[in-house]
């Protein structure tokens, strides 16, 4: 009982030194942010939260663990700021017991599970220096039912080892999500998931059946107790603005024990501007079990630099990437009929199981082991930043609009990725209301741009033009894509949309960025986050705001 009473007291103390301090003063700020962080602990000790499950920024492995999942090092300036502890819990009454203290503190918890947000919103913050870290990596168990292919996956496993999973139970089993292993589960899921089985499956989202979630009260809800509105809310509105996501029950699907992709190349010079045309019109159309998305580059043309030129040194090369769920013999017929141009070939063709698509996709060779798939390490250690803008295409883009874009890439200094990834299928099935995910039937396409670069210590001056011609791309693109307004898709995150202020935001001011991701599913979301977060504890740059 005196051990018990020693901290409440020492929390007490550190509560009235925080709410006595004078925040209006900058010299005090460090203090300030000591005091918040103190009262935090005694919170956490006073809950027995096992230490060694707390880092702070005196902790020896702060740092590392800070940075060990970030994705993008832009996001690591001196002007980003950092969290006052991060926590990984290993149980979930760890979890609730975070979340009462968050409240009890007002200190709002950022929910981390794989670290790829694009704009980092899951490790740090651009508003405020208050706020934890709530790191899943250790909650990552996957259950599966192979009698009914139902799967229990909690929010801190990765794709990659979900994906793996899956492959060791069953040959003709799957999920579709996303390309990249190790983006986690958690904020993969709860943003959409697009990946390679879209057209034949929809969505991670469309095959959730169950979920358990943390709310801002420190319940630990279920489907049943949950209720229909916050389910429909955490299948594609961003489950952070609502709670702490702790697991997903899916429901796997079918594929064949042998599936085919191909890969090929064309230039410039190849007729790519009349291909990518012509793939444009088709690629929605196709039988559902047909994947072929469509990789635009910006590159060294070979034959010019050989001659030493002065001019034209660049092309612009597309790559067609295909999953096909049958037999190569299949696909060339498909493909022959709707889209001779390609000219494909069996010999471009290869047959594998799922899981070697999985790897062939991620960029991996096939013939490495599937462990692989379980390697977590971040590429912010190569040190390479980017910044993506993202779009949805509801009509294809003309030949001459085409041929516009690429001149207009091929004039500009910076060299960006495309990736167009066709939509149709068992997407057009699904109601724009079904989930807050909103670009269904129409949408044919889902459109990225990718620009990546070194990021290096003092040349910040070069991120702030590579930010900017982002933006000017953004400009540039405005004709050809949706309107009315212009979509854009949440696990694309991208700040430049708008922000929200420190503190409560206003919906018509959230309704900048918000209305791209969610269209008119925007408005539900905040009628739910006002229902289950009436304090707004579950805040951050791009959170779902309360109706006022």
């Amino acid at each position: 009982m005196a051990y018990l009473n020693s901290f409440f007291i020492s929390l007490l103390l550190s509560l009235l030194l925080l709410f006595l301090l004078p925040s209006h003063e900058n010299n005090n700020s460090n203090a300030i942010i000591k005091a918040k962080q103190q009262a935090f602990l005694h919170c956490l000790q006073s809950h027995f939260i096992p230490s060694n499950l707390i880092f702070t920024s005196e902790t020896q492995n702060y740092t590392t663990l800070l940075v060990s999942s970030i994705q993008n090092p832009r996001i690591l300036t001196p002007n980003s700021y950092k969290p006052l502890l991060i926590i990984t819990p290993t149980h979930e009454s760890h979890v609730q017991s975070t979340v009462s203290c968050s409240k009890q503190l007002n200190i709002p918890p950022k929910i981390r599970s794989g670290g790829h947000d694009y704009e980092g919103l899951s490790s740090i913050s651009t508003i405020t220096p208050f706020f934890i870290v709530i790191d899943l990596r250790n909650l990552s168990s996957i259950s599966i039912d192979e009698a009914s292919g139902s799967t229990w996956v909690e929010a801190g496993a990765t794709i990659g080892e979900l994906y793996y999973a899956i492959a060791k139970k069953s040959k003709v089993s799957a999920f579709p999500a996303g390309s990249c292993p190790t983006v986690g589960v958690g904020g993969h899921f709860s943003g959409g998931g697009v990946g390679t089985l879209v057209r034949a499956y929809g969505l991670s989202i469309d095959n959730i059946i169950d979920a358990r979630i943390v709310t801002s009260r420190g319940d630990v809800l279920d489907r049943e107790s949950m209720g229909e509105d916050l389910f429909w809310a955490i299948r594609g509105g961003g489950g952070a603005s609502f709670g702490v996501i702790l697991s997903y029950k899916i429901q796997l699907v079918q594929v064949p024990s042998k599936v085919t992709v191909f890969t090929t190349t064309r230039s410039i010079r190849d007729g790519a501007i009349m291909l990518v045309t012509k793939w444009q019109q088709i690629a929605h159309k196709l039988d559902n079990r047909v994947f072929i998305k469509v990789n635009l580059l910006v590159v060294d043309d070979i034959i010019t630099v050989k001659k030493n030129m002065k001019k034209n040194k660049k092309t612009i090369q597309i790559i067609f990437n295909s999953l096909f769920l049958g037999e190569k013999k299949d696909l060339v017929f498909i493909v022959e009929e709707f889209f001779p141009e390609l000219e494909l070939k069996a010999d471009d063709c290869r047959e594998m199981s799922w899981i070697e698509s999985v790897l062939h996709f991620a960029n991996f060779s096939t013939e490495v082991d599937s462990t692989v798939l379980l390697d977590r390490s971040s590429w912010s250690i190569n040190g390479i930043s980017f910044k993506a803008k993202s779009d949805f295409l509801t009509e294809p883009i003309k030949e001459k609009a085409w041929e516009k874009i690429f001149s207009w890439l091929l004039e500009e200094e910076e060299r960006p990725m495309l990736e167009i990834s066709p939509f149709g299928g068992r997407m057009d099935e699904i109601s724009e209301t079904d989930t807050p995910f909103p670009h269904r039937k129409g949408t044919l396409y889902d459109l990225l741009c990718l620009l990546t670069w070194k990021e290096e210590e003092g040349k910040e001056e070069e991120t702030k033009r590579y930010m900017k011609w982002m933006k000017r791309y953004y400009e540039f693109m405005s004709p050809y894509v949706s309107r009315e307004p212009r979509g854009a898709y949440l696990n694309g995150r991208d700040l430049q949309l708008g922000i929200n202020g420190e503190g409560n935001t206003s919906y018509m001011k959230a309704s900048e960025w918000g209305l791209r991701y969610f269209k008119g599913n925007f408005r539900r979301l905040a009628q739910v986050k006002t229902k289950v977060d009436p304090g707004n504890l579950f805040r951050d740059e791009q959170s779902i705001p309360l109706l006022s």
